[in-house]
Formats: structure tokens, C-alpha cells, sequence
């Protein structure tokens, strides 16, 4: 059963779904660089120039290529982007102007590596990858200002230097790196990606699923809840005005910058459109009786047929709610509009339907914190059936030998698991591959 894709799924993932589709048809042997046109009817070609201004606005296929900060803070140039960062370097305070340069500075680092390892087309990237050194500090030493900078602002100034490292920097990672997910133009990175979809299934902690993607969803609903809970859980969501919460939780500097992506993604997910889009489609993929985490578990499916729910509708549908409601109860106490009789009403529903905690029996005690060390490690555990006891797996990840073995995705994150532990156990459970064959 396929779900409808909304708007703003559509907006960062319609291309990476188009290019994976292209993938598989191909027999996952598609090189989507070779094919790949250079611009929509009438686009100028991507050029270095054109990369790197930060006035140039990239179309492929004949829409703009956008990029993010957080993964959902979107913008269609470079000069768009500075704008936001000199706002946000005004906003907050700073100890002293290195403190904020510093801080503007590393969204700007950010920011440019988002436009250039774009999720919807990999010129960006291959332009970058196709000249040398001395050829990209040319280009950048070109432009500038009438003040010398490439940006100049209220709060804020990009040197050139700043903005020919932040290039450099992206060169130099991504020259080595492979980018592991489910739209990669290397077969490892896709196969490496939780939504790669395991035909004969993959059995963890006794339930068999179609991915592990499918597992790190599912395990985040309790195995009692059943579909009408969780629309009833809904209802009382979406009856509350979340703003005054939001900026309250914008407001609060250092919790803020600590949990950019979560308060950024909750703003987008607590949207009086996207909760009524939960809900229509929690009625139409599940009946009100079903539990919500064996409906995505693997169950009477022979190989070869579709799964219910692809990965895609994992993330979109499944993990998104979720998360949405693990972090309404794990960030109650921080704002002073938490304490709202309505807001509290909420909060004591979702924990007395187990919102405060992700269960797994088996597991550690077999509950444990939704943000939480332990909850984190068990990305590694489940990778360890994928990679260590699955023989075609094995053989994949050890054929990544040389290489470092990374993952970004519009500057995105994810509150569950941060993306540096991810990677950092993507690297450690490869070196435990390439250990057995010792």
C-alpha cells in the first residue's frame, strides 16, 4: 500500500525517489551521473563560476535546485543563505564578535556543503570534484564585494577566505567519502542505506521486517498501541495552538542551538496541515483495531512482493509521527508554555501510552530513553545481524574497504540518532566486517 507524498516530503525527497526508481530499474547498476542532463530547455550549463557565485540560482531538469540548513530551512542561492545566517548571528548573544563570527561562520560551512552534495543531482558535486585546487581559489578570488568580501552584512562578513576554505573543505571530504543512502549512484552507498529493502526479510529481536528502517520505526510505537489509540492520540495534537510552544523553545538560545534540527523539525511536523495529513492517512493504510507496530512488520509476504510500506513511507509516515510525539513529551519541561493545562493534558496521554520510552523486549531492560546513549547503540546492534550475519551484506560493506564511509543529507539530522554517532557506528561495524575476514 503506497501513500500519498504531501508537499513538503515531496519538496526534499521527489528527486532521490526518482533517481532510486531509476536505480532499481536499471538493476542497480546505474551510473546517474552519465546520465544525468546538465540543465533544464534554456538553463545555462553548471560551470565553476556559476557554482560558486552566491548569486546564481542552479536549475536541473528545469527547476531550481535548492539546498537547506537542518534539512528543512531551504533556499534557492547562496546570497539567500547569508541573508539567514547574518539574521540568526543577530539574534543570538555572543561573548564576544569571534564567538558570533565563528558561530556565522559555521552554518555558512554548512550551508555551502548543502548546496553542493545535493540530495536531487550530483553536478553540483562533480563540477566541484572536476577542477583542481588552484582552479576552485581562482574562481573564488573572483568574487567578492565591492568591500572585498563575498557577503557583507549587519552582523556578519564572509571573507573570501572563509568561503574558499568552506569549498575546499567540501572538495576534500567528499573526494574520499562515500555518502550511504538509499539514492546513492554507488551501489554500497544505497545498499548500506536502512531503506534498502531486504527481500528474504531480516529478523531482529524475533520479528522479521522488510528493512531496518522498518525495524527503527516500528520499535518506536509500544507493541500494545493500536491504530485508534494513536488517532485518538492525534485529535488531542492537533486541537493545540503550537506556536507560543515553538518560540518559546526558538527563544531559549542555548536549547535552541543544541536542538536546531528537532525545534525546526517540529515546527514543520506540528503544522495544523501536516497533522490533519497524519490522520487521513492512518485511516486509509490501517484499520482502528491494528497495532500500529505489527502492521509494519513482515508478515506473510514471499519473496519477490511488495512490502506494505516502503521505506519512504517508514520515514514519512511512521517515523515522523513518531518522533513527533517522543519529542512533545522529551522537551515538555523546557518552555515556559509547557505547563498549559491543554499541553499537559497531552503530555499525560502520550506517557500513558508509553511516548515517554521506546520498549523492545530483549533489549537493554527493555525500555530506554527515546533521546538516549542506549537507544542509539541499537542501530549498531541491528547492524550487526545486517552486516555480520548476513552473508550478501557482509560481502558489500567489505567491498567499501578504503574508503570513509559517511552520510549527509541537506544538512539534515535526526534527533533519535545524531548523524555523527550514525556515521561513527557506520565506520565501526565495517571494521568489524573487514575483522572477520581475517
Amino acid at each position: 500500500m503506497r501513500m500519498r507524498m504531501p508537499w513538503w516530503s515531496r519538496a526534499i525527497l521527489a528527486a532521490a525517489i526518482t533517481w532510486q526508481a531509476a536505480a532499481l530499474r536499471a538493476g542497480n547498476d546505474l551510473d546517474l551521473r552519465s546520465v544525468e542532463p546538465q540543465a533544464g530547455a534554456g538553463a545555462p550549463r553548471l560551470t565553476l563560476q556559476r557554482l560558486v557565485n552566491p548569486a546564481s540560482r542552479i536549475e536541473v531538469h528545469g527547476r531550481p535546485l535548492r539546498f537547506a540548513l537542518h534539512g528543512l530551512v531551504r533556499f534557492d542561492t547562496l546570497n539567500e543563505l547569508f541573508a539567514y545566517i547574518d539574521a540568526e548571528a543577530g539574534r543570538w548573544t555572543f561573548n564576544t564578535p569571534a564567538a558570533r563570527a565563528a558561530f556565522a561562520d559555521g552554518l555558512m560551512r554548512r550551508g555551502v556543503e548543502s548546496r553542493i552534495v545535493s540530495m536531487d543531482s550530483e553536478l553540483p558535486l562533480e563540477v566541484l570534484l572536476t577542477h583542481t585546487r588552484g582552479e576552485l581559489e581562482r574562481t573564488v578570488s573572483a568574487v567578492s564585494t565591492e568591500s572585498g568580501s563575498v557577503f557583507s552584512g549587519r552582523n556578519w562578513q564572509l571573507t573570501n577566505d572563509a568561503y574558499r576554505d568552506a569549498l575546499l573543505r567540501v572538495r576534500d571530504r567528499w573526494k574520499n567519502n562515500l555518502n550511504c543512502w538509499s539514492a546513492s549512484s554507488s551501489i554500497p552507498g544505497r545498499v548500506l542505506s536502512n531503506w534498502h529493502i531486504i527481500d528474504e526479510g531480516i529478523e531482529l529481536y524475533g520479528v522479521r521486517y522488510d528493512s531496518t528502517e522498518h525495524f527503527w520505526q516500528a520499535v518506536k510505537y509500544h507493541p500494545d498501541l493500536t491504530t485508534a489509540d494513536l488517532r485518538s492520540l492525534l485529535a488531542g495534537v492537533a486541537a493545540i495552538d503550537w506556536r507560543p510552544w515553538l518560540e518559546s523553545l526558538r527563544a531559549n538560545q542555548e536549547f535552541y542551538l543544541a536542538n536546531a534540527y528537532a525545534v525546526e523539525f517540529l515546527t514543520a511536523n506540528l503544522a495544523r496541515e501536516r497533522l490533519t495529513w497524519f490522520d487521513a492517512e492512518l485511516a486509509r493504510v490501517t484499520s482502528p483495531a491494528e497495532r500500529v507496530r505489527t502492521a509494519q512488520q513482515r508478515i506473510d509476504r514471499a519473496p519477490g512482493a511488495p512490502p506494505r510500506f516502503s521505506s519512504m513511507d517508514e520515514k514519512v509516515l511512521w517515523g515522523d509521527l513518531a518522533d513527533v510525539l517522543h519529542l512533545i513529551v522529551a522537551f515538555h519541561g523546557v518552555a515556559a508554555s509547557s505547563r498549559t493545562p491543554a499541553i499537559g493534558a497531552v503530555r499525560d496521554a502520550l506517557i500513558a501510552l508509553h511516548f515517554d520510552a521506546v520498549h523492545l523486549a530483549g533489549y537493554s531492560r527493555g525500555r530506554v530513553g527515546f533521546i538516549s546513549p542506549e537507544f542509539q547503540a541499537l542501530m549498531l546492534e541491528i547492524w550487526k545481524v545486517k552486516f555480520l550475519a548476513l552473508p550478501r551484506f557482509t560481502e558489500v560493506i567489505r567491498s567499501t574497504r578504503g574508503v570513509r564511509l559517511d552520510h549527509f543529507l541537506n544538512d539534515g539530522d535526526s534527533p533519535d540518532i545524531p548523524i555523527p554517532v550514525y556515521v561513527g557506528y557506520l565506520n565501526q561495524i565495517r571494521e568489524m566486517a573487514l575483522e572477520g575476514a581475517r
